[in-house]
């Protein structure tokens, strides 16, 4: 396992299964999307403070590659990283099987920064995060 800048334990719910008794791929999204709010409060801050200023982080783009299926209460790790190109920020996240460490998604999420309403080059929400 790689290093990365946050990492948070986590645990399947049975309902999120599908009928191979797999986790279903719509999920994987929840748990991403959980992962960066949990980095964000991390920092002392929250996308709804953000949006209370005007500022709203927004997907732009995820690619995610499936490696090995999680099935119903195994226990995973969801780790990021994060960086920014020009105008998007880029989180690396990744998911592990807790009990051998075995990678079961990769995903790259591409997030814009809105500001007041309009695509903004990001340097807002870059200045909140620290982030160059």
């Amino acid at each position: 396992m790689k290093d990365y800048q946050f990492t948070i334990e986590m645990e399947t719910r049975d309902y999120e299964c599908d009928l191979q008794g797999v986790i279903n791929n719509a999920n994987y999204q929840h748990y991403l999307e959980y992962t960066r709010h949990k980095w964000l409060q991390s920092k002392g801050q929250s996308f709804q403070q953000w949006h209370n200023q005007g500022i709203d982080a927004m997907v732009a783009e995820i690619n995610m590659k499936y490696k090995t299926p999680l099935h119903g209460q195994e226990e995973f790790l969801s780790c990021l990283n994060l960086r920014r190109e020009g105008a998007r920020f880029i989180f690396e996240q990744d998911l592990y099987r807790k009990s051998d460490l075995k990678l079961c998604l990769q995903a790259t999420v591409h997030i814009i920064s809105v500001v007041n309403g309009r695509l903004s080059k990001g340097d807002e929400l870059a200045q909140l995060i620290d982030i160059e």
